[in-house]
């Protein structure tokens, strides 16, 4: 087997991100014509009844003629999101201590979510 081949069957450069539940690879593979393109993989885990557990993948595939826009459209959207929500993270999957019954007000006091719904915030310029 020549020194191509083993490449082709070889990841050249591996990134991996775990977050949680989720793992991704970003992997630099080489194209039968010796080209490099990125593999992105999202492995996610997965519990079945038994306690025995998957992984459920999903993969892109990208080319360099296509990095330009990805990373455009990938910047995008991603400043769209921090722009309208920020950087905290508010999921509850993210914070140990969350409570869906429970809503934090501006001044960072809780307050049950019926006890929220009951009430406006009213500024007293508006009086």
């Amino acid at each position: 087997m020549s020194d191509k081949e083993a490449r082709q069957n070889e990841d050249i450069f591996e990134r991996v991100i775990r977050a949680g539940r989720r793992t991704y690879f970003f992997d630099v593979r080489e194209t039968k014509a010796g080209d490099y393109y990125l593999t992105i993989t999202e492995s996610k885990k997965f519990t079945n009844d038994d306690g025995s557990y998957f992984y459920r993948k999903h993969k892109i595939y990208l080319y360099k003629e296509d990095f330009e826009e990805f990373q455009g459209a990938l910047k995008e959207a991603t400043d769209f999101i921090v722009n309208e929500k920020g950087e905290e993270v508010i999921s509850e999957r993210h914070q140990s201590n969350y409570d869906p019954k429970v809503a934090v007000e501006s001044n960072g006091a809780e307050v049950s979510k019926q006890t929220a719904e009951k009430y406006t915030d009213v500024d007293f310029e508006d009086i």
